[in-house]
């Protein structure tokens, strides 16, 4: 019987579109907050919001080209793409296949998964199986959302958070011990509540009465999720950490979902990992869902601070409920 694979990060690559939109810039459409206030509450101070002609799939596109360069691959040498969103370009088609054409990687099989903001960490989950029935097989991971244009500027709770973003991940075999050594995912389906846009599908078909009730808008419950991320994340992690028998202590990096700073910085604390490096990018590009993990994994590595062989852990979490969770050794490339 063959070994399993193991699969690891190959490369990594992010876009954010152009235009930001700073605190200041932005409590001109938001109402009855201050700069100081958005700051003060999220550590953000500004996000990026995608040009009138850029869609998902096209952020999308530039991040997985980032990706490929990165890992020294080109579009053919590609078997899978999977698309993590919860904004496609539209219903039908998937994403996955308008990147696909984007990049002219007209071999590799695409889907979409919508897991919100835990996305690209099932994403890589899924990667990891691909690789292990497929040994050799390159998977690219990309994570895009376009929450700007789901957002009600009316409602400073949502807002101030959420700005437009995509990252990558080439997903193929590494040397041992390298690569994804273990994940957990979880869904909380009781908790679905507390993140949702309730117009637009097969339910509540969209409609003028749900536009003028303002039904196409992103809504969340803060106090609720905030509540849900301090008590169910740590457990996740935990038992990701017990299975691989690892101490917090010993994790070099933590790359979290970018949902709010001051959130982070409880998440941080409640799950031991103060020795560990927290890496954001919030301050400069918000909340950008799904792909929120991704690029700050990709301005990491960019920036040099992942060294050979350090443990990173990876989380995501966001509507569902979901939370996923990935450790990986991480492989600096010769």
């Amino acid at each position: 019987m063959q070994p399993i694979p193991r699969a690891g990060i190959l490369g990594t690559g992010s876009y954010v579109p152009e235009h930001e939109v700073t605190n200041e810039a932005l409590v001109e459409r938001v109402t009855d907050t201050t700069p100081e206030w958005i700051s003060t509450k999220t550590l953000i101070e500004a996000r990026r919001f995608a040009a009138p002609d850029e869609a998902t799939s096209d952020l999308a596109a530039k991040a997985a080209g980032a990706a490929l360069q990165s890992a020294g691959l080109s579009a053919a040498d590609l078997d899978y793409l999977i698309v993590s969103t919860s904004t496609p370009d539209s219903p039908q088609p998937p994403t996955s296949s308008l990147v696909q054409h984007a990049l002219g990687a007209h071999r590799a099989a695409c889907f979409d998964i919508n897991v919100v903001c835990a996305g690209f960490v099932f994403g890589l989950t899924l990667a990891q199986s691909l690789v292990a029935v497929r040994p050799g097989a390159k998977v690219l991971v990309v994570a895009a959302d376009i929450y700007s244009r789901v957002l009600d500027f009316d409602d400073r709770r949502t807002a101030i958070l959420f700005g437009d973003g995509a990252g990558a991940a080439v997903i193929g075999e590494v040397p041992e011990p390298y690569g994804l050594i273990d994940s957990e995912l979880v869904t909380r389906g009781d908790a679905q509540d507390l993140i949702h846009i309730k117009a637009g599908g097969s339910r509540l078909p969209a409609s003028s009465e749900t536009v003028a009730n303002g039904d196409h808008f992103f809504r969340m419950n803060g106090r609720g999720v905030r509540d849900f991320v301090i008590a169910g994340v740590p457990p996740v992690l935990a038992d990701l950490l017990g299975r691989a028998g690892i101490t917090p202590g010993q994790v070099d990096h933590f790359v979290p979902h970018q949902a709010n700073g001051v959130m982070i910085q409880e998440l941080v604390e409640a799950a031991g990992l103060s020795s560990a490096r927290t890496h954001l990018v919030l301050e400069r590009f918000g909340n950008t869902g799904s792909a929120s993990a991704a690029v700050a994994l990709d301005a990491a590595a960019r920036e040099g601070a992942l060294s050979d062989g350090e443990l990173v852990l990876l989380a995501g979490f966001g509507g569902g409920m979901s939370v996923g969770a990935a450790l990986l050794r991480w492989y600096a490339r010769r």
